[in-house]
Order: C-alpha cells, then sequence, then structure tokens
C-alpha cells in the first residue's frame, strides 16, 4: 500500500508542477513490475479439471460387460452434453471437464467389437464362441464372463484369437477411430480431448498398467500403434514399453508419459525396491533413470480404492484408512500380505524413492499425482449424488450397492458394489487448456488430486514471510520467492528451513474445508524412512489436544435428506508454514492433503432414492480431499 501511495505521489507532484512524468518513472517505483498484476504473466494463472483414465464400449471389459457408449458418446458427455446411460437412464454432468482422456487397453484392441457381432474368426474360436453367447445374454451372464476374460487376461490362458494384434484390420481401425474421435472433440482452449492408450499389464494378475499419454495430434500419433503386452508384438516389461516410449520420440519428434495406476491391486510388484523381471535382482543405473524419466506421476486414486497411504504404513495417520482396497491383486487370484502394502501407496513409494536418492543418487519414484476414474461406463461421474458406478452393472439401481462385485472363495475374498469408490479428477496448473499446455503441466509435475470435488490448491516452497498469505495475488509471490508443487527446493546456503505457502478453496458446489495438512516423509541419519504429518491451518477454534491431534471438525450429515449444512468449516484456508524439524542434510519430501468437512456418500443416496436400508458395514459418510503433488528437498553434495 504505501509503495501504491508513493507512486501516486509522484504523479500528483508532476501535474502539480506542470511536468510531464518521465515514461519509465511508474516502472522505477514499482521496481520492474507493470502496475496491473495481470499483466505478464509467465506463470499458469487457470487451474483445469479432467479425467486421465476412463473406457468405452471398445475396451473388452466394458463393451462385455454391457456397455455400449463409444468414444464419441463420451466426448460429448465429457464436455456437458446430457446422453443416455447404457441402462437407458440420462444422465448429465453438473459441469463439463476441460480436458479428457480415454484410455482403452491395448491389448485385443477392436476384439470385442467382433465378439459381439459374432464374426467368423471368433465363433471358429472355442472361448470366442462362449464369450459371444455370454455377451449376448446380457445381465449377470455378461458381467461373470467379461469377469472371466480379466482372469484368463491376466493369468495368460486367453485364447491367442482373442488376442488382436497390430496389422489386423480390426486393430488397425480402431486405434485410427480412436485417434480421430479425440481430434473431431479437440477444441484448443475449450475442451481438450488427449490421445492416450492403457498398456495392460498382468502378472499373474499383478497389476502394472500404465497410461501412455501424447503431447501430439494425430500427424504424429498415427506414425505408430500402441505397445502390447502379448508377444510378439508387446512384453509385460516396463523396460520394454520405456523402449517403444523413446523410439516414438526419435521417430516422430513427438512426446509421450506414462502414468502408473493402481498400484494398490499390484500385490506390492509396480512399485517392489528390486526388479521383479530379474529374480529381484537390483535395479542397475540404467533402469532407475528411464523410470525417473518416463514415469514422472501416479494416479493416486480411482473407483477401486485410494492410494495415498495405509494404516500399517501411516499407524498414527487417522485420516489414513479412505476407500482402502487391501485383499488382493487386480484378479482376485492371491490375497494381498502386510509385507505388500509399502510398495502400494504413495507415501511409502515417495519414501522408497528419497531412500534410493540418497543410497544412489536417483530417485525412480518421484511422482506428482494425478487422478483418474478407470470408468467402464464411459461415464465420468465423480459426484456422490451423481455416481454411475464402474460397470454397467453398478449403474444406479436399488441392488448395485449390495450386489457382488467380485471374489474367490478359495481365498475367502469377496467384495461388493458399495466398495467402489466414486473418483477424482486430475487438476492441472497449466498456461492454456491445449493439449501442449496440459501435457507441459504433467511433465513438470504440477498438477493434483481430488476424490471428487473440485477444490482449488496452491501449494509452493521456498522462503516466505507469516504476512504473504494475507496477499490475494498468492500465485505470484509463490513463483516469485518459490518453486510450485511438483518442483525441487534449492538447499539454502545457511541451512535455514523453507517454508511452505498453502491455500485451498473450497468447491463453489461442495463443501468447506475442515483443515490443511502437510506430509513429510525423510530419511534419517541412519538411513531409515521416516514421517509426519502436521495440521497447518483449520477452520475454527480447535486447539490440538495433548497427543498434538487436532479434534474432529464436526459433522452436519443428514442421512435421511441425505444432505449436508456448511455451518462447520471454511470456504477458504492458507498459511504460512515452516518445517519445525528440518535437517539440511536429511532427503525429505512435502505434500500438502485437504480434508473436507464430512458428506453423504454415494451409497447414502442410493439409500433414500431407491428407499433401502444398508448393511450396517457400508460406509455411508465420506470426507473428501485433495493431495497436491510432492515437493522434494535434496541436501547438497
Amino acid at each position: 500500500m504505501r509503495l501504491l501511495c508513493f507512486a501516486a505521489m509522484i504523479v500528483l507532484a508532476s501535474q502539480a508542477s506542470g511536468q510531464d512524468l518521465p515514461p519509465d518513472a511508474a516502472a522505477d517505483v514499482l521496481k520492474g513490475r507493470p502496475y496491473s498484476p495481470n499483466a505478464d504473466r509467465g506463470y499458469p494463472e487457470m487451474v483445469y479439471f479432467g479425467d486421465t483414465h476412463v473406457h468405452s464400449a471398445l475396451s473388452a471389459d466394458a463393451g462385455g460387460g454391457g456397455t455400449t457408449l463409444m468414444p464419441r458418446d463420451m466426448y460429448r458427455f465429457a464436455r456437458g452434453e446430457q446422453v443416455v446411460s447404457n441402462t437407458g437412464q440420462p444422465v448429465k454432468l453438473p459441469r463439463p471437464f476441460d480436458f479428457y482422456m480415454l484410455t482403452e487397453h491395448t491389448d485385443g484392441m477392436g476384439v470385442i467389437t467382433d465378439i459381439k457381432r459374432g464374426a467368423p474368426n471368433i465363433m471358429a474360436d472355442a472361448d470366442g464362441k462362449r464369450f459371444h453367447e455370454a455377451f449376448a445374454q446380457g445381465g449377470d451372464a455378461a458381467k461373470q464372463a467379461s469377469i472371466e476374460l480379466i482372469a484368463k487376461f491376466s493369468q495368460g490362458t486367453l485364447s491367442q484369437a482373442l488376442l488382436y494384434q497390430p496389422g489386423s484390420p480390426g486393430y488397425d481401425n480402431t486405434w485410427r477411430d480412436l485417434v480421430q474421435a479425440a481430434e473431431e472433440y479437440n477444441e484448443p482452449h475449450v475442451f481438450t480431448a488427449i490421445i492416450a492408450y492403457e498398456w495392460t499389464s498382468l502378472e499373474v494378475g499383478d497389476n502394472l498398467h500404465r497410461n501412455v499419454l501424447f503431447r501430439d495430434g494425430p500427424e504424429r500419433a498415427l506414425q505408430v500403434v500402441p505397445f502390447l503386452t502379448s508377444p510378439p508384438a508387446g512384453s509385460t516389461d516396463p523396460r520394454e514399453l520405456w523402449k517403444w516410449m523413446q523410439n516414438y520420440e526419435d521417430t516422430t519428434g513427438g512426446d509421450v508419459l506414462a502414468i502408473p495406476h493402481n498400484p494398490n491391486l499390484s500385490n506390492g510388484r509396480m512399485f517392489a525396491p528390486n526388479d521383479t523381471f530379474r529374480d529381484g535382482a537390483a535395479f542397475d543405473s540404467e533402469y532407475l533413470r528411464a523410470r525417473a524419466h518416463w514415469e514422472k506421476l501416479l494416479e493416486i486414486q480411482q473407483t477401486k480404492g485410494d492410494s495415498e497411504t495405509h494404516p500399517l504404513i501411516s499407524p498414527t495417520d487417522e485420516f489414513a484408512d479412505y476407500e482402502t482396497w487391501d485383499w488382493a491383486n487386480l484378479d482376485v487370484s492371491a490375497a494381498k500380505t502386510p509385507d505388500m502394502i509399502p510398495y502400494e501407496y504413495a507415501r511409502g513409494i515417495l519414501k522408497e524413492g528419497i531412500r534410493f536418492q540418497a543410497e544412489q543418487g536417483i530417485n525412480p519414484f518421484k511422482l506428482g499425482f494425478v487422478g483418474g476414474s478407470d470408468i467402464h461406463t464411459g461415464l465420468t461421474t465423480q459426484d456422490d449424488n451423481n455416481f454411475f458406478g464402474a460397470f454397467t452393472w453398478m449403474e444406479p439401481s436399488e441392488t448395485r450397492a449390495l450386489s457382488v462385485a467380485k471374489g474367490n472363495t478359495d481365498l475367502g475374498i469377496s467384495y461388493k458394489g458399495w466398495q467402489y469408490a466414486t473418483p477424482g479428477p486430475t487438476a492441472v496448473w497449466a498456461t492454456e487448456n491445449t493439449r501442449a499446455g496440459i501435457f507441459d503441466a504433467m511433465e513438470r509435475r504440477e498438477v493434483y488430486s481430488t476424490t471428487g470435488p473440485r477444490i482449488t490448491v496452491r501449494f509452493f516452497g521456498g522462503t516466505f514471510a507469516d504476512d504473504d498469505i494475507k496477499h490475494r495475488d498468492l500465485a505470484r509471490i509463490g513463483y516469485s520467492q518459490g518453486i510450485p508443487m511438483g518442483g525441487d527446493l534449492i538447499a539454502p546456503e545457511d541451512g535455514a528451513a523453507p517454508s511452505f505457502l498453502v491455500y485451498a478453496l473450497r468447491d463453489p458446489i461442495g463443501a468447506n474445508l475442515d483443515r490443511i495438512q502437510i506430509i513429510k516423509g525423510w530419511v534419517d541419519a541412519n538411513g531409515a524412512t521416516q514421517e509426519k504429518v502436521f495440521d497447518v491451518v483449520w477452520a475454527g477454534d480447535r486447539e490440538p489436544g495433548a497427543d498434538g491431534k487436532l479434534p474432529p471438525v464436526g459433522n452436519t450429515v443428514d442421512l435421511s435428506i441425505p444432505s449436508w449444512t456448511n455451518d462447520i468449516g471454511r470456504a477458504e484456508l492458507g498459511t504460512v508454514w515452516t518445517d519445525p524439524d528440518f535437517d539440511p542434510d536429511q532427503h525429505a519430501f512435502y505434500y500438502a492433503r485437504v480434508l473436507e468437512i464430512p458428506t453423504p456418500r454415494w451409497t447414502a443416496y442410493d439409500a433414500v432414492r431407491f428407499d433401502i436400508e444398508m448393511d450396517s458395514d457400508v460406509k455411508m459418510i465420506t470426507q473428501e480431499r485433495a493431495y497436491t503433488s510432492p515437493i522434494w528437498y535434496t541436501p547438497e553434495e
């Protein structure tokens, strides 16, 4: 304020003296910044929300289970149009997505179309004929056949006749049409349709899937076909995927990224601390560098569970057990054991990454956070009051919540529809809503995930004063005095502790905020990894107890409606926080977790709308959240 007043005094004095103001006088006073705070901004001003993982009827496990919506239907829906669901119900989003990634499975691409129509080559195969007949019956028969198809593919026992390869008309035509559909609906600065696919690697049922996204348009993407996992054209080893990605960039001049997802269904394999494709051998430096280069992001949550952390990893974190799926691998062929858990959840994975950094000088798990739905209905519905399920059998009905989804009687494992979660979006701080703008933000990890609501979050690390949070132009301060989420802190010359500027604004049509936490992980002097959760700012006049824990914010949920009120919590929260335990010699990471006040879960809406009584173990209330990409600190050598 004094600076602006001083500038005004110069102008008034010049006018009073009848002299012209030198053209650079204002610039001198404003220290090189334009008077307009909106001019000459070289940093991202807008956050864009989208889905990075969704399937149409062209994916075999979607189309086989009854999904009929095709890519163009999905893009119309994502852009905000009303469509008719796979079960004949009208459905519409409350607001459109800014960007969208249709990620069809690579292996057998195009085969489901031929299975459903009973193509001669399919009917000549025993598996193909049986699947055709089951899918034609629909209902539970189609559901069970879809589960069987997934299981056979997971175990490597699916008929070769159903594993369409590049070069076959069904495969090549499907890929061309997917690329063309994305191009038709891509409208720069309005709606971005990113060309992508899902590399569907499975090792005896352990999930190793990656979504591969292109920065490019058809002119480059159509020079290749997706990399498969089945021979002769593919491999389940991610090293081979990274080679394909390198070859794509070398050949076309394009740019690609891979996003691992569902580590919670990999039985510890996706982020194992050693090479499971080479009998548990230690990773060599080539592997570490390649993984760090190609895989900069992790899908931290989706409809098949949340992968931030787990009570076994974070026993003192009261918010660790959130939408947890921890019973088996993807096809429920092998039960999960406690020793697998640290390599399946983001917090444990990040700690492994900085351990690698401390010991070998390379962090292969330096991962930002994105959200994906993995929805197989063609309908990404992320609001609890508008959830159309993960599969067609899970579209709204009075039976979906309590129906058995999948199980293994030999292992005594069974789970139900209610255990699927509403998925959340990826939020991207980008300079523009284009393929290049969205991709570049992802590549630099300036992204975050929420579990559904469109919470706005800024997170910077650097050197900040407590009063910095009082400004409304926090982005200018954040970028000028620090680095954003996804970045690396510069080691302070004097060993001073870094400070963090964090701010969150609630979803305009959502619930108030409970608190913001900063999670720190580090490698101690003995080489062991540690973690701590800090409540840094919160709503209300609560005070931490003797145990250091902040009391709950309260609960206004009325399950009879169901609804909630924003009488508790706050619309926005922000603060500057300095790490009280900082050690300049320790490797560390920091990320922010933003919690909403409690709200009704999708099961609560089903209970009221269908007038049904849920079982006692069905979760009816949720506490949605957002996870920012981390900021890393690496000591100087």
